[in-house]
């Protein structure tokens, strides 16, 4: 094979990788937005979590970019681990898809369909149709590259070289094959693409790629496809890892159970050649075979995966809990997931607030501020939570995203300034309590009813708004309440304050506890207003989440 051969083949190769990809990001903008809802409202069920993975993969055409969404989705605590090794074995058996495209050989118009896709991307007004043009061009260049490799420019060449028939004549050592498979695998970073080369060697000649040898590349290849996602889960989250573990797993348990049946039984292989005289058609019957077979014999034991996954990834140990829980920096190239993730961390910003609020008020009821320490460590997060989460957004926005998901940040944005204000209120009320214990300050019986009266609606308020945000959705009646409730706010402390006022006059309590109670009940007053902001980014959101 001379120089001009190699530089056939990997221009040939180049073409078939870039249709592929090009190809695949059509798909997934066309496609990806209803196939990522599809994930998002996953049942429990291992099954249909299973159908799933294969409906979704086969669409996007790619199980890694599948679990790598899975992976955002774990982090924001949308599904949790038993879920989506369901769908990882599901992605597996979806994957399979492009072979059979490469099997049924469509060569012959692929420059048509070049023509037609470029026409389409290059002209069409509508986005909607430029991706589609997208995908018919991506699948007409990704058949001119698989023909242009099998060409006697490229790999036909190997027909007529003493060198490689020599070789394939003597690779009978099946490790060789797992090895070379897995190799080929982690440089192209696609076992979709592996398997193509496979095919499109096959296609040259049924001699040049013998399935006696084929089929330990097919395995080795399986095993290395897990190598993108191992990279994806370098620095990760901790069930991002675990994904990743998952899916190794399939193809490791894969090649424990066909390696030996492929030694054992040469039957085995005479079946598979048996069943069509095209080696194409052979190298994918061999991949579906494997992907489908391991993929039922796993799906009954998704519990025992999961398990070994968080013995293999143990929890990290921090330091310090000044830190995301949700967020994976690590995987934030998918909008929906990302915009998912923030949403789950400003929930968590939203169950520190509401537990420093319990706090400061339960014990300004009794005058107890036991847990003033613990008020301050939560705000210390709360307040870096704040900073965080609003530099994070800062970024994800500066990117190219979807009107839709830019739109739900920018509402993120308004709700965690809402909750940080509400947790600097409640460290105000715990303050008040320290200052009224220092100079031995009391509060009358009947301004203490008064500020529990108050509290109690605020909290009533700030549950309700928090549910609404949580939830996403806010109906007409439901905003009502809520305005009602904060309107009751309002004037149950313009009546504790001249109730106050009368106290005075009747020299019932002291100026100074006055100062502080008055203090206390605008604390009260404005936690209110913030908590009913809350609610509106929910009622305003009710219908944008849906397109998310």
């Amino acid at each position: 094979m001379g120089i001009s051969n190699i530089i056939s083949l990997l221009g040939g190769l180049g073409l078939f990788l870039f249709g592929m990809k090009y190809m695949s990001d059509g798909l997934n903008q066309v496609a990806g937005k209803k196939m990522k809802n599809l994930l998002e409202k996953l049942t429990r069920n291992r099954f249909k979590g299973f159908l799933l993975g294969v409906l979704v993969t086969a669409v996007i055409q790619s199980s890694s970019a599948t679990t790598v969404m899975l992976m955002g989705f774990l982090n924001a605590g949308i599904m949790d681990l038993a879920q989506a090794t369901g769908v990882i074995i599901g992605a597996n058996i979806g994957t399979t898809i492009t072979a059979v495209l490469i099997a049924i050989d469509v060569s012959a118009i692929a420059p048509f369909c070049i023509f037609i896709g470029t026409v389409m991307a290059l002209f069409s007004k509508k986005q909607t149709q430029k991706f589609v043009g997208q995908i018919i061009l991506g699948f007409g260049v990704l058949f001119f590259g698989l023909k242009y490799m099998s060409g006697p420019e490229a790999m036909g060449v190997l027909k007529t070289s003493a060198a490689f028939q020599a070789f394939i004549t003597k690779a009978n050592n099946p490790f060789l094959g797992l090895l070379i498979g897995f190799i080929m695998c982690s440089v192209l970073q696609s076992s979709s693409a592996s398997i193509g080369v496979l095919q499109a060697l096959a296609m040259t000649s049924a001699s040049l790629m013998p399935m006696k040898f084929a089929i330990y590349l097919i395995i080795g290849i399986n095993v290395g496809s897990a190598m993108p996602l191992f990279l994806s889960a370098i620095g990760a989250k901790t069930n991002a890892k675990r994904a990743a573990v998952i899916y190794f797993i399939f193809d490791f348990v894969g090649m424990l159970l066909f390696t030996p049946i492929a030694l054992i039984f040469p039957q085995y292989t005479e079946w598979i050649t048996s069943l069509s005289d095209n080696g194409s058609v052979q190298v994918a019957i061999a991949h579906i075979i494997f992907k489908v077979v391991t993929a039922f014999v796993l799906l009954p034991f998704i519990k025992w995966i999961v398990k070994l996954s968080e013995i293999i990834i143990k929890p990290k140990e921090h330091d310090t809990k000044l830190r995301f829980e949700f967020i994976d920096k690590k995987i934030s190239n998918n909008p929906v997931s990302t915009a998912l993730q923030i949403g789950s961390e400003v929930e968590r910003m939203a169950r520190l607030v509401r537990h420093n609020f319990v706090i400061a008020c339960e014990g300004f009821l009794v005058m107890d501020d036991s847990k003033k320490r613990e008020l301050a460590e939560n705000e210390e997060l709360i307040n870096w939570l704040n900073h965080n989460i609003s530099d994070f957004m800062i970024t994800v926005t500066s990117k190219e995203i979807t009107g839709d998901v830019s739109e739900y940040i920018g509402k993120l944005f308004h709700v965690i300034t809402d909750l940080e204000r509400i947790g600097d209120h409640a460290e105000n009320i715990m303050h008040r309590i320290s200052m009224a214990k220092e100079e031995n300050l009391g509060f009358t019986d009947a301004g203490i009813t008064e500020f529990k009266e108050i509290y109690e609606v605020d909290l009533e308020l700030l549950d309700r708004a928090l549910g609404a945000f949580t939830n996403k959705h806010l109906t007409d009646t439901e905003e009502h309440q809520l305005h009602y409730l904060e309107d009751t706010i309002d004037y149950l402390t313009l009546q504790a304050q001249d109730n106050h006022v009368q106290r005075l006059r009747d020299k019932k309590c002291h100026t100074a506890s006055g100062v502080i109670f008055t203090k206390a009940l605008q604390d009260l007053e404005r936690v209110g207003d913030h908590s009913y902001n809350i609610a509106w980014a929910a009622r305003i959101d009710k219908n944008l989440i849906r397109q998310i």
